[in-house]
């Protein structure tokens, strides 16, 4: 038996999901979450993955579904959307400082001009400094690079402005 449910729990246990390949960061700050529908015991959440072919999608995509139900969803529905698409301006300023403490930069805000956000240093995590060089435009996923800080000596990966 399905009970009402609110759209604050929902955001609340959206929450509590991370991105399995960045653990530290939940969907919702990652900026994955399009938007929610909240009809009696009946959840819709719409999900954007930041890129069509992204691995860790179903990962997400299930546990959300189990944590709706473990709410009372009944049902839980989890619809992909991938349009409008993804882009990396969608991070909270939460998230963004989660990445950083994570060590992984956050693309800078573009605003769709992502040619222009190509061509900027990218700051460093660790000590925030912009002598930054990239190392390889191919990090361990496609949504991420390799970096290098002058300053500091350390590598770091960090989001490709998308």
């Amino acid at each position: 038996m399905s009970h009402a449910i609110e759209a604050a729990d929902v955001w609340s246990v959206l929450e509590e999901v991370h991105d399995p390949e960045i653990p530290v960061i939940s969907v919702v700050d990652l900026g994955l979450i399009q938007g929610i529908e909240v009809s009696g015991g009946h959840v819709r959440v719409s999900l954007t993955p930041t890129f069509a072919g992204c691995p860790a999608l179903h990962v997400m995509r299930r546990e959300i579904e189990e944590r709706l139900r473990a709410l009372g969803a009944d049902p839980a529905e989890v619809v992909i959307v991938l349009s409008p698409p993804w882009t990396t301006d969608r991070i909270t300023p939460d998230g963004r400082e989660q990445l950083r403490a994570f060590g992984l930069a956050p693309a800078p805000f573009h605003g769709g001009q992502v040619e222009i956000a190509l061509t900027q240093a990218v700051e460093c995590p660790y000590c925030h400094s912009l002598d930054t060089v990239l190392k390889n435009g191919f990090g361990p996923t496609a949504c991420r690079s390799i970096h290098y800080c002058n300053n500091c000596q350390q590598p770091f990966e960090a989001f490709k402005p998308i």
